[in-house]
């Protein structure tokens, strides 16, 4: 899990509107716009004005998360953070299929119509 600050939130803004982008060396990805996650962050991230909450995070989330904040006077405050994810990969689970020879009791010609 983790947890990201959005740092240019000002809580006496009228009606911010926040935006989180996610750079991953020159690709930029919107993150959070219009007060919905973007795929594939739906089901892994909660949003406050404030944080963004990771309930897992891989090393593919390592990247630059940027915070944009524009206030209803266009105002504008931004703030970045850098998340670095280290550590193994997660083991993947069994494959449940099975080699084809084991499937196959009888001749391939007689399985053919």
């Amino acid at each position: 899990a983790a947890d990201i600050p959005c740092a240019a939130y000002r809580s006496g803004w009228n009606n911010p509107r926040i935006e989180w982008k996610f750079q991953k060396g020159s690709s930029l990805v919107l993150f959070y716009y219009g007060g919905e996650l973007t795929e594939p962050y739906k089901n892994r991230v909660r949003f406050s004005p404030t944080t963004i909450h990771f309930s897992v995070v891989t090393r593919e989330d390592t990247g630059k998360y940027i915070c944009e904040v524009v206030g209803d006077g266009s105002q504008i405050a931004k703030s970045e953070v850098n998340l670095i994810v280290q550590g193994a990969a997660a083991p993947r689970p069994p494959s449940p299929l099975l080699p084809c020879a084991a499937l196959l009791s009888q001749p391939l010609a007689e399985l053919v119509p």
